[in-house]
């Protein structure tokens, strides 16, 4: 038995309709949405799709780049791990890197550059100071000396 033109198209259209349910489904697991962060020192926010199953650390990323591509400035560099996103609806800690950003709820969040402190920077930072606290005191006392002595 041959099938007609007409039999083929509608066998054709159910099969079609079928690959396309199965793609709305899979598409479906994959719930994407608009998310807005604000960079500090920057701007305006950043507004681009995740999805709600992609780690933190991949949306800072993602940021990273966005905000890279945009030629924003302060420029930030792109290595996401010296940076912290916090939620602003929540008043906690940063978010763990390695959570869901979807399972926060939120959708506008703040990016911050992570404040590195190493033993041995304060005390040098302190010691410049006193120093040119020093050659500062030791100026002004060669000024005023010579000044008082004039008189």
């Amino acid at each position: 038995m041959k099938k007609s033109s007409l039999e083929k198209m509608g066998l054709q259209k159910r099969r079609n309709k079928g690959m396309l349910d199965h793609r709305r489904t899979r598409e479906n697991n994959k719930i994407k949405f608009l998310i807005n962060v604000n960079v500090q020192g920057s701007t305006g926010p950043l507004r681009f799709l995740v999805n709600e199953r992609e780690k933190v650390c991949r949306v800072i990323g993602c940021a990273l780049k966005h905000y890279a591509g945009e030629e924003r400035l302060p420029v930030l560099g792109s290595d996401a791990s010296n940076f912290l996103l916090y939620c602003v609806n929540s008043e906690s800690d940063a978010l763990n890197p390695l959570e869901p950003i979807g399972s926060f709820g939120g959708r506008n969040f703040v990016l911050c550059k992570k404040k590195l402190f190493s033993p041995t920077t304060e005390p040098q930072s302190k010691q410049k100071s006193s120093k040119s606290n020093g050659r500062l005191k030791k100026l002004l006392n060669k000024i005023f000396s010579i000044k008082i002595f004039s008189h």
